[in-house]
């Protein structure tokens, strides 16, 4: 129960911290963003931001976190040069990371409602009646106020346990469970008549779709992908041991997320296709579109598409999991810390606070529409808040701390740790961190604010 306890093993550790990158964002945003970009170009884009944009800056918040062993707030805040205004970048870590779960919960508690309709068998035949279920499922009943606070009490338990025996332990069966489930959806959705199709899209490249637009698309679902810039990475390793080679990790947790991702594009697509859907069905795609894609494409064997569509919907429900507890142990992590409560106690505090963001997000989807900000709704201006100006916001600073505040000297030092070898990739991560990442972080928010 210790809040300053380490992982116990090398797995629960790549496991756990690969689980916090490994989201929605890897099933539901990169197959549609994916989709409305070209495909296979978007993906070769893709994969070249993490290298030069993820990676980095993964590696960059785990030196933070590991060097100071503490929360986010005052890992920032006690780094050397620092002072406790660096400890406000901390600050808006956990903050980004309540918003956003906070109205994460919303979507997660929909895909744990079309989990049971998948159980019931009660998942709409078609796109139309998808929708229609989709919109009175938000408009007309308080089931997605219900089933996010059930999604959020479900995280509660887990990191009230704590690092070793709540996250951790969890972690190692989730992940494994996670990649089984992608494995078998990928082998029934490739084995459909047509699928072949969707294979193409993803992996053969059509350089004639690529503009302006695809690279700000694949910076920014790098960015999301990755949870970068909401201090859960951070927080994740400061439960590191200084032994823990930092760029193997940071090189596994992004080959995991990308991997996942690319097996979720290889269930989605060829089952598209197998079935005549446009890949460019947007934001919809997981409940409006999918629910009738898995109904036809399985329709002469409807005990399988019964199985399909509980086993894609119980994965995003992991994948869901798997992100919510990183962003709960970010405020738990700092409440237990900076309140010296005990951590079940810290562990109730933050999800109280989730709560009163949960509730009103979830009504304003359509049964209380009066909350809304700006011309949206509450869930809309949250994502939109902590998309476009929380987290880029939150990585540049951190870039800015490590690349120019803090001492060259102690940077390479907690960087290389005890691997003598890693003192090579030192000059290349931080011309990274001081010059490349930072504009690549700016150009995601110009293109955000429309600047761009």
């Amino acid at each position: 129960m210790d809040s300053r306890s380490t992982f116990s093993s090398r797995m629960g550790l790549v496991l756990a911290t690969a689980g916090s990158a490994v989201g929605l964002g890897n099933l539901w945003r990169f197959s549609y963003v994916t989709g409305e970009n070209g495909g296979a170009a978007f993906v070769v884009i893709y994969i070249i931001c993490v290298i030069l944009l993820g990676i980095p800056c993964m590696v960059g918040e785990f030196i933070i976190g590991r060097s100071q062993g503490a929360n986010a707030v005052r890992a920032y805040a006690k780094l050397p040069k620092a002072n406790n205004w660096w400890g406000l970048v901390g600050a808006l870590g956990v903050l980004t990371s309540i918003v956003i779960l906070g109205f994460y919960c919303v979507v997660a508690g929909w895909c744990l409602h079309y989990l049971g309709c998948a159980l019931a068998d009660n998942i709409p035949a078609t796109s139309a009646e998808s929708a229609a279920y989709f919109k009175n499922l938000n408009e007309n009943t308080w089931y997605p106020v219900i089933w996010g606070i059930v999604f959020l009490l479900l995280t509660h338990v887990i990191v009230r346990f704590g690092v070793k025996n709540g996250i951790e332990r969890v972690s190692k069966y989730l992940m494994p469970v996670l990649l089984f489930l992608l494995f078998v959806l990928m082998v029934a959705a490739c084995s459909l008549p047509g699928a072949w199709r969707g294979v193409k899209f993803l992996f053969q490249p059509d350089w004639d779709c690529v503009n302006v637009n695809t690279f700000i698309e694949a910076l920014g679902q790098a960015f999301f992908s990755l949870s970068l810039g909401m201090t859960c990475l951070c927080t994740y390793a400061s439960y590191f041991d200084k032994g823990t080679n930092l760029v193997l990790t940071a090189n596994q947790i992004a080959i995991l997320d990308t991997m996942v991702a690319i097996l979720a594009g290889l269930i989605i697509f060829p089952a598209a296709f197998a079935v005549g859907v446009q890949p460019d069905s947007g934001p919809g795609l997981v409940f409006v579109t999918l629910p009738g894609v898995f109904h036809t494409a399985f329709s002469e064997m409807p005990t399988m598409g019964f199985v399909i569509s509980v086993m894609f919907y119980a994965l995003i429900v992991l994948a869901a999991l798997t992100s919510t507890i990183s962003m709960h142990e970010v405020g738990t992590a700092f409440f237990t810390e900076e309140t010296k409560l005990s951590r079940p106690a810290a562990a109730w505090i933050m999800t109280i606070i989730t709560v009163i963001i949960t509730i009103p997000c979830a009504l304003s989807q359509g049964l209380v529409p009066q909350f809304s900000v700006l011309g949206m709704d509450l869930l809309s201006f949250l994502d939109t808040m902590s998309g476009n100006y929380f987290m880029p916001i939150g990585a540049l600073l951190s870039c800015a701390v490590l690349g120019w505040i803090v001492p060259s000297d102690y940077v390479r030092r907690e960087f290389v740790g005890s691997q003598p070898r890693l003192a090579v990739l030192f000059l290349p991560l931080i011309i990274l961190l001081r010059f490349v990442c930072p504009i690549f972080i700016i150009v995601v928010m110009l293109s955000k604010l429309g600047l761009l």
